[in-house]
């Protein structure tokens, strides 16, 4: 490796002085136009063609031949992969679902009422939706982890069909560990495909397999942009695309626990990863600088690593003050948000636009990928401005309850007819009306037109 490379610039900003350095790495699209029509093109074959459709992608792009009957995972493969796997791999799995599940567990939303002035009920209803999909990305890495990310919120929801998708390795095998997490959170429907493909299938359904209402899940630039399309014929839970991290730092912190933190997220693999650092020091920026130039030829995937800094996909920035910083980082919108600093508590209330916060030296970003109980599933490329997280309640339905009395609408009735006559909607008008006087269609004029009623006047009783 070209050590030289790896020496990250530090550049300083000082506002309101503009850096081009600094808007150019801000400006990363949401969405990829070149992905979209890609995407585009497979999905309408899938939709039209079905599961030949599905087969041939497979085929084309990842270059395993699957029949129609090796499609679907099999039982047997999930018992297997209990098997092979050790008894304390399976614990650490287990027990990062019972994490997640206790989370999710505190934080679903009750089905609630009040009551009306007059005695009604007003309210909210929450129930599971009936069939969901989980993508569960696998090309650069086995990701079990969104498994439990992602599968454990719908099964503590109580969605009954929860559907799965993974890409297979060219031998159409799936790691045991993604089998074993699938098992645990309630997934007896799984397929070994990823990709558009993927989404294709658990949108518009292939034979013997039924469409999901809703598809959740993170997924590279094709993955995403196929999830965005497929909108409107299946609900989605956010934009979830490549991995970024932001990291707010002062001088007191340890350069070498930043560096392997904006590390580990550029690793994914698919080198629009995004890694941000502020600071309030230059010379601390260098300290950064140096060891993650230290770091990376240690690593596994350092030549992923070494493709994110080829795309500049990691930026060291010295800034005036913490609070310029956190200008900077509510710009970013990042998935991960890392505040470094002493008393991070004074700058939290104004975090306004992360995926995640996580707060102090002791909170690396890994611990909320893997362990901490939240979702990793977050909005990436800008959506945290727009988006939230996955929760628990993306795998609900809620329903607005309304029972009025008759004082109630008669109260009502005066706003009734009020919005009916500004907006021109005599049958919304007559809809209340009718409730309270049978007779009143003699006061409807042939155009449609009430003759003349006062729309403040009480209505007549029975």
């Amino acid at each position: 490796m070209n050590m030289s490379a790896v020496n990250l610039r530090v550049v300083c900003y000082r506002p309101p002085r503009r850096s081009r350095t600094l808007e150019v790495f801000l400006k990363r699209p949401t969405f990829d136009s070149k992905a979209q029509v890609v995407a585009q093109e497979i999905l309408s074959d899938i939709a039209h063609r079905g599961l030949p459709a599905v087969l041939a992608a497979v085929s084309r792009i990842d270059k395993v031949s699957l029949r129609a009957t090796e499609l679907r995972i099999s039982e047997r493969e999930f018992e297997a992969a209990d098997s092979a796997l050790g008894e304390e791999v399976k614990a650490r799995i287990r027990e990062a679902h019972d994490r997640v599940a206790e989370f999710a567990r505190k934080s679903m939303r009750p089905n609630w009422s009040m009551k009306t002035p007059n005695g009604g009920v007003l309210g909210e209803l929450f129930r599971p939706l009936e069939r969901v999909g989980v993508y569960v990305p696998g090309g650069t890495a086995p990701l079990a982890s969104t498994v439990i990310m992602t599968a454990t919120l719908a099964q503590v929801a109580g969605v009954p069909e929860i559907v799965a998708c993974t890409p297979c390795a060219k031998d159409k095998t799936v790691r045991p560990e993604i089998l074993y997490a699938m098992k645990l959170c309630g997934i007896r429907e799984a397929y070994r495909i990823g990709g558009i493909q993927a989404i294709g299938l658990m949108a518009y359904g292939i034979r013997h397999t039924e469409p999901v209402q809703k598809i959740v899940g993170p997924g590279n630039a094709f993955v995403t942009a196929a999830k965005q399309l497929v909108y409107g014929t299946v609900a989605l839970d956010l934009v979830a695309g490549p991995s970024e991290i932001a990291i707010l730092a002062d001088d007191s912190m340890n350069p070498d626990w930043i560096a392997a933190d904006l590390l580990s997220q550029a690793e994914h693999g698919s080198g629009f990863e995004r890694s941000l650092f502020i600071t309030d020091s230059e010379p601390f920026a260098q300290k950064v600088s140096d060891a993650i130039a230290k770091r990376i030829p240690k690593m596994s995937r350092k030549d992923k690593v070494m493709k994110v800094i080829e795309n500049f996909g990691i930026l060291l920035l010295a800034v005036p003050s913490i609070e310029v910083g956190l200008s900077v980082i509510n710009r970013f919108a990042p998935e991960h948000f890392e505040l470094m600093v002493k008393d991070p508590e004074r700058y939290l209330p104004h975090v306004k636009s992360s995926g995640a916060v996580f707060v102090g030296p002791w909170t690396p970003e890994s611990a909320g990928d893997f362990a901490a109980g939240p979702s990793h599933v977050l909005p990436t490329g800008g959506a945290g401005h727009m988006f939230n997280g996955l929760t628990v309640e993306d795998f609900r339905h809620r329903t607005s309850m309304v029972q009025y009395t008759e004082k109630d609408l008669s109260d009502a009735l005066p706003i009734i007819r009020t919005f009916s006559d500004i907006e021109g909607l005599d049958g919304h008008r007559w809809a209340g009306d009718v409730r309270f006087n049978q007779g009143a269609e003699s006061a409807i004029g042939e155009d449609g037109a009430d003759a003349g009623r006062d729309s403040d006047a009480q209505p007549e009783r029975n």
